[in-house]
């Protein structure tokens, strides 16, 4: 990296799986020293989950702890407790996602933890705020996304696959460690002000609400007026609305804009041979000069959205039928042409192997001592100065004797803590 816009800021990182990980993966990108705790012997659930390499880090751990120090560490064990006490006073964050009341029971409450250190942020994820009625829950990322307004808006509303749906995109984990990720910094900065540490929390089902505040403009929208016009259930099946619930669009658009997937050619053999298709109010005139249908311009039943709602399935069934001998790649470069906003429907193969993702770097291999090389996701934040350099998920405790030789900690000393499984 060229330059290191978050190096000096020392990060402990209590977190495990994913939603934790990616915030501080994330930051350790960017320059921030993070060390990874972990417990000796066993580390990260994630380390074993999923394992596509026999004795190797899967890769559900590497992909979410690029760049971090690893630290072993058994906080109760007095030898342990006294590494963590120094590492909270050398530090500028303690990010953690454990259940409610693990800090105070391994004797860390935020009391004690201003007592070594008034500087300290202390920042954590949780399943729901504190003093929600759910709070004592355990919370994933589908659970998550149901608490959150992602999974009753997602899917269809009718049919036998009719019901809540779950994104695969992870709203519930890794989305929220994205949020802590601007609370930590924006602690870190509020104290640069004021001199002193903060606790900051986010929820995970805060976390997916904020991703569906549409959903929610929606519900306020359909309060006041009693249908959606924009929703494929208008006006032909008015009946979805009759209980004053936002209902599920499938895979309508969701800003106003309809939108449809359409079948390409092979989509009978291939599950991803699809584009997605928006008709927008201003492109409409383009959209009727790729389709060759330049008496749709003039026709009162399709010039305004309003009048092209009732019978948008036509629509999208007549530009189904333009591109059912065109793969997806090539309907999408005739419409590309006439600035109709579309996309083709890409698969995990098609991404991994995406030569524009591999030059910017958002598709990165990383060398590893143990897997000899993997690939991974890498920034999606791109800088004109900073570039941010993926490096290797560290091995269980591979730094754990650099990291207390860093707090003071003689070779006698260290020696004497692994003797004691403190390290």
């Amino acid at each position: 990296m060229s330059n290191k816009p978050l190096a000096g800021i020392k990060i402990i990182d209590f977190t495990h799986v994913q939603a934790g990980p990616a915030c501080t993966q994330m930051l350790a990108w960017f320059g921030a020293d993070v060390i990874k705790v972990e417990r000796p012997g066993s580390g990260d659930v994630t380390r074993s989950q999923l394992r596509d390499i026999e004795g190797a880090d899967a890769l559900y751990f590497t992909m979410l702890n690029s760049n971090k120090r690893g630290l072993t560490l058994d906080t109760k064990k007095p030898e342990g407790k006294e590494v963590l006490e120094r590492l909270i006073k050398e530090s500028d964050v303690m990010v953690e996602n454990f259940g409610p009341g693990a800090l105070d029971r391994m004797g860390f409450s935020w009391e004690r933890i201003q007592e070594l250190n008034p500087k300290l942020i202390l920042a954590s994820v949780k399943g729901f705020s504190d003093g929600h009625h759910y709070e004592d829950l355990k919370v994933y990322e589908n659970v998550a996304q149901c608490a959150g307004g992602a999974a009753s808006t997602t899917g269809y509303w009718k049919g036998e696959n009719s019901g809540p749906t779950i994104s695969s995109a992870a709203l519930g984990d890794s989305n929220t460690g994205m949020h802590l990720a601007i609370g930590i910094l924006t602690a870190y900065i509020g104290r640069q002000q004021t001199g002193k540490g903060q606790k900051v929390a986010v929820s995970m089902q805060d976390s997916v609400l904020n991703l569906c505040r549409v959903k929610m403009r929606d519900q306020l929208r359909l309060d006041n007026l009693g249908y959606l016009e924009e929703y494929p259930q208008y006006p032909h099946e008015m009946e979805a609305f009759k209980d004053g619930v936002v209902p599920r669009g499938a895979n309508a658009g969701g800003g106003g804009q309809p939108g449809w997937i359409l079948k390409c050619k092979g989509w009978e053999t291939d599950p991803n041979a699809y584009i997605y298709f928006t008709v927008q109010g201003h492109a409409w005139e383009p959209i009727c000069d790729a389709l060759g249908k330049p008496e749709w311009k003039t026709d009162p039943a399709y010039t305004t959205a309003k009048a092209r709602q009732p019978h948008i399935m036509d629509i999208f069934a007549t530009i189904e039928a333009f591109i059912a001998d065109k793969t997806k790649f090539e309907a999408v470069d005739v419409f590309r042409k006439f600035d109709i906003p579309c996309a083709p429907v890409l698969s995990m193969k098609d991404l991994l192997n995406d030569e524009s993702l591999r030059a910017s770097g958002s598709i990165v291999e990383v060398p590893h001592k143990v897997r000899g090389s993997y690939f991974t996701v890498g920034s999606p934040i791109k800088f004109s100065d900073t570039k941010p350099e993926v490096t290797a998920s560290p091995l269980l405790g591979e730094h754990t004797d650099e990291v207390l030789s860093e707090l003071g900690y003689s070779k006698d000393q260290i020696a004497a803590m692994h003797s004691a499984k403190a390290v």
